[in-house]
């Protein structure tokens, strides 16, 4: 997308990061991995990966740092999903809640699992990032499909209505998709 700060995009006139984090409006700590505007409307905490630019298993295990440990599920999101909602992050809690497994993530249409769409146990996710440091020498670099070999996850079919909560943006096509359908 030309080099520009994908987060801070409009969708229906909010930033992707302000739609994602109305999606957990009730999370507390609500934590950001990365930059932010000076003028962020919404209270949050940022912290960075290290080193910068380390890649999302880095920057899961960064924000991870900051979840306290009485904290029971955590939400790992990436920051260009405008089309998420409150209900599609409950319904990965909810099927959290009956399974015996560290994650819940979505499984789209082509049978791809979205990794940064998904609801962890907290502690099963401090682990499954110990073990895939464990087993690359460092979280840096770490593709996400790594936490899926290091992890259980429950995979969830989205069955309704509409576009897919795990839409992202990864070019100026999708933020027009994306625009269309937040309409």
């Amino acid at each position: 997308m030309g080099g520009a700060d994908k987060p801070t995009l409009t969708v229906a006139g909010q930033s992707m990061l302000t739609r994602v984090l109305a999606a957990v409006h009730d999370a507390d700590p609500r934590i950001v991995v990365g930059r932010i505007p000076a003028d962020f409307p919404v209270p949050v905490h940022v912290t960075r990966e290290e080193p910068a630019g380390g890649g999302p298993v880095a920057a899961a295990s960064a924000g991870l740092a900051l979840v306290p440990p009485h904290i029971t599920y955590t939400a790992l999101l990436a920051a260009d999903l405008p089309l998420l909602t409150g209900e599609a992050v409950d319904v990965l809690r909810l099927t959290l809640e009956s399974a015996p497994m560290e994650g819940a993530v979505y499984r789209d249409t082509d049978g791809h699992l979205q990794t940064l769409c998904g609801v962890w146990r907290t502690a099963g996710l401090r682990a499954a990032l110990g073990r895939v440091a464990e087993a690359r020498g460092g979280l840096t670099g770490a593709p996400v499909r790594a936490l899926l070999e290091h992890a259980r996850v429950a995979e969830v079919s989205w069955r309704r209505p509409g576009p897919p909560p795990w839409f992202d943006c990864d070019t100026d096509d999708d933020l027009r998709t994306a625009e269309e359908w937040a309409r």
